[in-house]
């Protein structure tokens, strides 16, 4: 790409606060990396105007110092989940006495969109073995090309549905990002999640945690004893989480970070 003087550069922030963009500046940066020349970068700031996630638009999201792969109509990976990679990865140290101590443990990123989390413990962990899960065939390809780079295997179907019956008893950590906002919330989310991710990546029900019931009503199955299971959730609906994993034979609290504002819900099998 040929070099953009800098009052174009200028403007091209300018333009793109003006849109509503709080992170100009590194959107601006994205944006002009990612151009094939200025007729490209045109094209991709008035998508980006119009609403567009910045994402799908490169083609990438950051997370946990990777490069996820996303296409549209994929749900984005946000700053917040990472806190799901940092327990699950807690988790295999601490079973495992370290990262190299967790060869050959099966970890399960459940509702996988992009497959992210899967890849990004994928990428810690190479001696695990990683399997992922969604029910949008769009996502599943998005994931498989993301987890192919580590050895990772994706699958398309509904939750548990899709994958292996010999996997049954085997997984250390289900960890999940299932759908968690109300029905009725979705109509106030930013217009670029709202409009341009699917229904299915976001949608969780009446009080956003029918996805999780059914998570949590069946990982029992699938974890070997100990195992744990790690849902995303928001701070006003962490008590309800908890109490749905400990409904279900689950020894449950949750956690949060401020630093990443991440709110997760976390189950050992097992009282």
């Amino acid at each position: 790409m040929k070099q953009i003087p800098e009052n174009e550069v200028a403007a091209l922030v300018a333009r793109l606060r003006a849109a509503g963009c709080v992170y100009a500046e590194e959107e601006a940066g994205i944006l002009l990396e990612a151009a094939a020349g200025t007729d490209g970068l045109d094209a991709m700031v008035r998508r980006r105007v119009d609403g567009r996630p910045l994402e799908h638009i490169v083609g990438w999201a950051a997370f946990r110092g990777l490069r996820i792969g996303v296409v549209p109509g994929v749900f984005v990976p946000r700053l917040r989940t990472e806190f799901l990679v940092m327990q699950a990865a807690g988790i295999l140290r601490g079973a495992a006495g370290g990262a190299a101590g967790a060869t050959g443990a099966v970890v399960l990123d459940l509702c996988c969109g992009s497959g992210a989390i899967g890849t990004a413990l994928a990428s810690e962990f190479p001696g695990v073995e990683v399997h992922a899960a969604d029910i949008d065939p769009a996502a599943v390809e998005c994931a498989s090309g993301n987890l192919s780079r580590f050895g990772g295997t994706a699958h398309c179907g509904d939750l548990f549905d899709p994958l292996p019956r010999e996997l049954q008893g085997r997984f250390a950590v289900i960890v999940a990002n299932a759908p968690y906002v109300p029905t009725q919330e979705i109509a106030f989310m930013p217009q670029e999640a709202r409009l341009f991710e699917p229904d299915a990546a976001l949608n969780g029900g009446a009080d956003g945690l029918d996805i999780q019931r059914r998570i949590a009503a069946g990982a029992g199955k699938w974890l070997r004893p100990g195992g744990h299971v790690i849902v995303e959730t928001s701070p006003a609906q962490a008590a309800e989480s908890v109490r749905i994993l400990a409904r279900n034979g689950f020894t449950a609290a949750s956690v949060h970070s401020d630093e990443v504002g991440g709110t997760a819900a976390v189950g050992r099998l097992g009282r």
